[in-house]
Parts: C-alpha cells; structure tokens; sequence
C-alpha cells in the first residue's frame, strides 16, 4: 500500500490483509484493543518442530517474511512515532518463529508483490491475510492459521442493502475493493451475472491503497466496500468509521505463502498446531477480536472452501 492520505488516515482503517498492500500510515485500533499487549514472549523452542527445519534454515536460525501491512487487525502501524508493527499476522509470526528457533527478519512489502517474490526466493513466506484459492495453488503452497474470507460494507446510514449473499444485489452500483485481491478476481469473474438477470452491470473499482478505498465509500465514489470479514468488522467497530458491516459472503482459508513444493511447510504447520495445543493461538485471536476465525488445527494447501 502506498502512505495514506491525510482524509484517509482520519476516517480509521479499511481493511486488513486479503486484500492490502503495505506501508499505511499509522492508524487507531479498535476499542478494547490493546495493541501492545504481548502474547507472545513467553513461547519456547521445541526442539522436535525445529528438527523439521531444512538444515539450512536451522543453520541460518533466521526467516525472510514479505509482510503486507494494511490496517487492523492484520498488520498495521499502530504508533506514529515508530515502525514497529502490530497485528494478528504479526503476532502469529512472530509466535511460531519462536517455536522454531528462528528470528523474523520481516520486510514491508506491496501485497501484489509478495506471492511472486515467493517464487524468486526474494522471500522464505509471505504474510498479508492471503486467502487460499484454486489459482493461486497452482504456483503457491499455503500452512493454513485463520479461516476469514470475503465480506461487505456499506456507509452506516445505507439502508438499500443490510447483507449481500448475492452478487445481484450490487447490480448497478460501484464496489471498490483492493486491487490484485481474491475480492477483485471475484467480482470480475462474476461480472456476467447482471446481465444474466437483465440487470445493469455493476462497476468494480480497484485501488492500491486501503485509505483510497475508505475515502471513496465516505465521499460517495464507491457504494459498496468488499474486504475481509475479520477486517470489515473490525473497521465498522471503530467509534466515527461510519461503515456498517454487510455479512459474510464467502469463507476462505488464510495462510501462510510459500513458493509451490516448498520444505518448510511441515516445520511451520506444527508450529502452528503447537500454538493451537499450548493457548497461545487463542490468546492471540483474543487480543484481535477474531475468535470467530479460530481453526482446530493447520493444514498444507487444502483446497478452497466451495
């Protein structure tokens, strides 16, 4: 994501990693989020999960994690006055890291950027909230740790739609949503399904910048929002965000990314299932808000959610 504007930085966060590129300018959270709070320190190395290691990472005892940051609850910059970063992708990192030994050396990145860096071994994993879909098993391998997925927003004073469970709802209006997302690819794939019931097409606008699309609902260039679910809920928690969450549309799986046949899969998958076991995965979600996408344990690459 591009530095947000200043209206967008007022108006509070967008959404979260599906769907967002990085380096947004600090944002509040939402109340009773305490963003410094830790869960983490306290994890231990286990030395059985670290032996899954390639022998070159272990030897290297570091990890090179793309990360994505948007706005909450994801990864975002929650302090203006520094760069350390905050958010539930962060704090999972960071998490299974220590199961393994590892230190993160994280890098802001544009979230279109990281599943092919991925490919040219610019990265060990990617972290941005991607979703786990068909496409993009073709060429990435997914450790599974949230299950979120697709949803809508409206201004809070809208009264034309209060769920949209089909995309013949939006017919004739203007959606905007992050560009190079599974929302984008969604709607564009979709497209037809106006037509087909002998309605006006429905418009999809695509920006780079979370704040962008924030601002474009706000001052009426865009009727309808389409982010994560986590994201969206997080955002219309927000006192003064003025958006109202539509629902959930469609579930997705979201994972850690690493290039197709990668070894390191076997090794993060328990670090995960050992967060799960021992509370930490649940204290984690706690501090985000995001119960509601726990998972009873990681999966490599399962395929979509139908």
């Amino acid at each position: 994501m591009r530095p947000l504007k200043t209206l967008a930085a007022a108006l509070l966060p967008v959404l979260a990693l599906t769907a967002c590129g990085s380096q947004a300018s600090p944002v509040k959270p939402a109340q009773g989020v305490d963003p410094g709070r830790d869960v983490v320190s306290q994890e231990k190395k286990v030395d059985a999960i670290a032996a899954l290691l390639p022998p070159q990472v272990r030897a290297a005892g570091s990890i090179k994690v793309g990360a994505s940051f948007g706005t909450p609850p994801s990864a975002y910059y929650p302090d203006p006055g520094s760069k350390k970063p905050a958010g539930l992708d962060i704090d999972l990192t960071d998490a299974v890291a220590k199961v393994l030994g590892l230190t993160v050396q994280r890098e802001d990145a544009a979230f279109d950027t990281i599943l092919p860096a991925l490919g040219s071994g610019k990265y060990d994993v990617g972290t941005g909230n991607f979703g786990v879909t068909t496409a993009r098993l073709q060429t990435i391998d997914f450790v599974t740790y949230i299950d979120d997925g697709q949803g809508f927003a409206v201004k809070k004073d809208d009264t034309a739609l209060s769920a949209v469970t089909d995309l013949t709802q939006l017919c004739g209006l203007t959606i905007g949503t992050g560009s190079g997302t599974t929302f984008e690819a969604t709607l564009n794939a979709k497209k037809q399904v106006c037509a087909a019931a002998g309605k006006k097409p429905y418009t999809v606008q695509s920006y780079s910048d979370n704040g962008a699309v924030l601002t474009g609902l706000q001052q009426g260039r865009i009727d309808v929002e389409m982010s994560t679910i986590n994201g969206l809920r997080f955002q219309a928690a927000q006192p003064g965000s003025g958006t109202k969450f539509l629902g959930e549309y469609h579930r997705l799986d979201v994972g850690f990314a690493f290039k197709k046949g990668t070894p390191l899969a076997p090794a993060f998958q328990a670090a995960v299932n050992q967060l799960i076991k021992d509370g930490t995965y649940q204290r984690i979600l706690d501090k985000w808000g995001t119960a509601g996408s726990a998972i009873a344990q990681s999966e490599v690459s399962p395929p979509e959610h139908a």
